[in-house]
């Protein structure tokens, strides 16, 4: 759970760089794709560390390896956390995201935006402002996942 819980804040720190160096310099719709990989990584890290705060806590017998079905076991094991519920969602709109076929506009200018298309027609588009608001999202996101799991050890 913990070593879960330290390889997102690893990847964050990926992101972090991403966003504020390589995003800063390039203003590329390449690095923006980067920025969402290494943010879907991170929370599905966090994901694991609920997972397997829930196991400990033998609310489940076994830990899904498919991201779909994680995120599904983690809905019906804490039905009444709406804010996990939101995050579960947020990550997989950024997955759904990331599949999508996208397009390119105002490359290597501070306006870069990815333009995709996901399900059924809807039209996203994502700019630096959003991507921030996403990377401080799942800054969040870990802050949640910190406050659970270290619940569980002022039990004792």
């Amino acid at each position: 759970m913990k070593e879960s819980y330290d390889l997102a804040v690893q990847e964050l720190k990926r992101v972090d760089h991403l966003f504020w160096v390589s995003l800063k310099y390039t203003r590329t719709v390449d690095v923006i794709k980067h920025v969402i990989d290494r943010l879907i990584s991170c929370i599905g890290y966090g994901l694991e560390a609920l997972l397997k705060y829930a196991k400990e806590k033998k609310l489940m017998t076994s830990l899904p390896t498919n991201a779909g079905l994680r995120c599904d076991v983690l809905k019906r094991t804490f039905p009444d956390n709406l804010e996990l519920i939101e995050y579960v969602n947020f990550y997989l709109r950024l997955r759904k995201l990331s599949k999508a076929e996208y397009t390119k506009r105002e490359e290597f200018r501070r306006h870069v935006t990815m333009t995709a298309t996901i399900d059924k027609g809807e039209v996203v588009e994502v700019n630096i402002d959003s991507l921030k608001q996403d990377y401080e999202k799942t800054r969040n996101f870990l802050a949640f996942v910190k406050k659970v799991i270290n619940e569980e050890k002022e039990e004792y």
